[in-house]
């Protein structure tokens, strides 16, 4: 059983704003994209028959990017399991509620559970373009080879503006900028050049950016460059994910490790503390300072006690198969002294509560040297860029 078939693939563009994952991953063409669809369908081959059409369906979901990055999340984390030395059970029913979670391991006579989670916030999802996908799409379909945009949007209308207006407008306001002179009034503290499109109810403000000289040319590049942002609370993500996952099973009387997908736009060590060991504060009384930290880390807080059940937190910072061979796994201890110990691996680093602070250890190996993937895995460029004659 394999997740993609072989077809003669010719699209090599960047997924585009009205595209699922499922159906990116399976369009998109180039050596670096056939080395991730390889290693996927090799990797379904190690789960269990019985778990392979399940975890399959997920992977090929195109209504639902989020399915399709949970999924890949426990295909990284089996694989990350097995490479470490263990065997795995999938979906093995333990626990006082009757209930099967993701992976029962086993390691040196040693066994643990590990149930994995993908926050919801998707690596992406925290940019809100609030633009229909069709009109993002147009807006990238811009040919610019000397600037990227970025927007503000004003107002909404009631349906898709014309997009062929919009377009024809963009491209003959860009086409009048000179990227040079821009740099050089942008250097003298003078303001990007903006545009303002009005029509049918919508309202955008374009703002464009020079492209560097050396990345100028290529007219197939994306034309928006930034998307506006919207402010999340990462720590959030992290304390959410433990929480809906760590009280599902009951008493496992084996030590237990959530697993969590951190999908972020921004990933801080500060963030997922606070979310674990609480909040860090500093007190002081009689001009001395001391630094604690408040009750109100998925750990610390003491109204909870069926938290104890969580073991360790295994965190990965977005997870994808560009970053795989990538981005180091770290266990977070929990800090009870009654805790049954979470087994740690040499490609796992691990961060523990202190008396005052946190002590991070890296780990002893790479976790590419796990997943049996060369370190710059894949190799080759996503989206070469295209090379055009002097007659183009």
């Amino acid at each position: 059983m394999v997740v993609y078939r072989d077809w003669n693939r010719a699209d090599a563009s960047p997924k585009r704003a009205s595209e699922t994952d499922a159906e990116f991953l399976d369009r998109v063409a180039g050596s670096f994209w056939d080395q991730v669809r390889d290693v996927i369908n090799e990797w379904l081959s190690h789960f269990p028959a019985q778990a392979q059409p399940g975890l399959r369906s997920r992977l090929l979901d195109r209504n639902s990017d989020t399915n399709v990055f949970s999924a890949l999340w426990e295909l990284y984390l089996h694989e990350l399991l097995l490479g470490s030395g263990c065997t795995v059970e999938i979906e093995h029913q333990i626990g006082t509620n009757g209930k099967n979670p993701d992976f029962l391991v086993t390691h040196g006579g040693d066994q643990f559970v590990v149930e994995a989670i993908w926050t919801a916030q998707r690596l992406g999802d925290a940019v809100a373009t609030s633009l229909p996908p069709q009109l993002s799409d147009a807006i990238d379909r811009v040919p610019s080879p000397n600037f990227f945009v970025s927007y503000t949007l004003n107002s909404v209308g009631s349906s898709t503006p014309p997009q062929r207006r919009l377009k024809n407008e963009l491209t003959r306001w860009l086409a009048s900028l000179d990227p040079d002179q821009v740099i050089a009034e942008y250097e003298r503290k003078m303001p990007l050049p903006r545009h303002t499109w009005l029509e049918a109810g919508w309202g955008i403000t374009f703002e464009a950016i020079p492209r560097s000289p050396g990345r100028r040319g290529d007219p197939t590049s994306r034309t928006i460059g930034i998307h506006p942002a919207a402010w999340v609370d990462e720590s959030n993500l992290v304390l959410d994910a433990v929480k809906k996952k760590g009280r599902k099973y009951g008493d496992l009387a084996l030590p237990f490790i959530v697993a969590v997908g951190h999908a972020a736009p921004f990933p801080e060590d500060e963030d997922t503390e606070t979310a674990l060991y609480g909040t860090s504060v500093e007190y002081v009384r009689a001009g001395r300072s001391t630094f604690g930290r408040k009750l109100d880390g998925y750990w610390t807080a003491t109204h909870d006690h069926a938290h104890s059940m969580v073991n360790g937190v295994l965190i990965v910072d977005n997870p994808a198969p560009w970053t795989w061979t990538k981005n180091a796994p770290v266990l977070w201890q929990s800090p009870d002294p009654k805790s049954l110990p979470a087994p740690i691996f040499p490609t796992w680093a691990t961060a523990q509560l202190g008396e005052f602070h946190v002590a991070h250890r890296p780990a002893a190996h790479p976790v590419h040297t796990a997943l049996g993937l060369p370190k710059d895995w894949p190799t080759g460029d996503a989206f070469p860029r295209r090379q055009h004659s002097n007659s183009d």
